[in-house]
């Protein structure tokens, strides 16, 4: 994978200007094994106090100030890092781990445990119907093989939408709808994982999709990829052996070879990349603008 540059930004425009509230912000990926940040800026206006901290999932935090009133408010978040994820590749999963079902050992249990919790109502069990159809007939079946046919069958089932609206649906209004966002198909992968005693995780950053790189140098977009060109979200799912491994349901793409890991949480509301309040007439309220490039170089 090249050296790849991500440009992040969000602008809050107002009728008139406003005072701002503390904003959040989790742009900044961690260093790891397979992602190296090489440079990172943090551009706001107006003026802002920044502090940074680690939350309970060790991301890293930045909490914005303001003193200024204004009538629009921009932050412009540009990191440059070199990224080392597989794609389709076979996981040394451990050997009791290898075939589905499968028990996590007990001195795992307790870290694991709030993740495989599922936390939404699902009263007539319709999640757990749609992905029992994938363990043949109550059969053993190879623990990857599984959760690719999961991940798979998400991305050709579920047709891809926008919404810049709050909030992410819960698995069981996007099994009724048949359509979500990235954040919506990850949030429903979870529950289906979960729904199978798997401990998995929400993770939030971006998606790199070459043919952009080609658009912007002349050529044409395939549309093949969804999500890239603004925030993205995907699951991990918790092998022994192999640890914490990406599947990107919206894509039906397994190993994070262009998935750019940002934030990662129990649940989609605690990964949001930007939030914060203002102070002033609701109806002051004029847009919000979201642009996002990953590209090489």
């Amino acid at each position: 994978m090249p050296l790849l540059t991500v440009t992040h930004t969000t602008v809050y425009r107002y009728r008139n200007p406003v005072r701002f509230g503390e904003h959040r912000l989790m742009f900044r990926p961690r260093d790891s094994h397979d992602l190296r940040l090489v440079d990172s800026k943090l551009t706001i206006a107006p003026a802002a106090e920044v502090r940074w901290l680690h939350d309970v999932f060790s991301n890293s935090i930045a909490i914005a100030s303001f003193e200024e009133s204004a009538a629009e408010l921009s932050f412009e978040s540009r990191i440059m890092l070199e990224h080392f994820g597989l794609e389709d590749p076979a996981f040394v999963i451990e050997p009791y781990a290898q075939t589905y079902p499968f028990s996590y050992p007990a001195e795992e249990i307790a870290d694991l445990g709030r993740l495989v919790e599922r936390d939404y109502p699902d009263p007539e069990r319709k999640v757990d119907a749609w992905v029992k159809g994938f363990l043949n007939g109550g059969g053993p079946i190879g623990t990857q093989d599984l959760l690719v046919r999961i991940t798979k069958a998400i991305h050709e089932q579920f047709s891809y939408s926008r919404r810049y609206s709050f909030g992410t649906q819960n698995p069981v209004e996007t099994l009724d709808a048949g359509s979500g966002t990235c954040r919506d198909l990850a949030a429903f992968m979870m529950g289906a994982v979960r729904s199978l005693g798997l401990a998995a995780r929400f993770v939030s950053g971006y998606l790199y999709d070459p043919a952009l790189d080609d658009t912007l140098e002349g050529g044409q977009q395939d549309g093949e990829i969804r999500g890239a060109g603004e925030t993205h979200a995907w699951v991990q799912v918790y092998l022994p052996g192999a640890g914490w491994v990406e599947f990107d349901p919206t894509n039906g793409l397994v190993g994070g070879a262009n998935l750019i890991r940002v934030a990662v949480a129990r649940e989609p509301h605690q990964a949001l990349p930007l939030q914060g309040s203002y102070y002033g007439p609701a109806e002051d309220f004029i847009e919000m603008e979201v642009e996002v490039r990953v590209t090489r170089g």
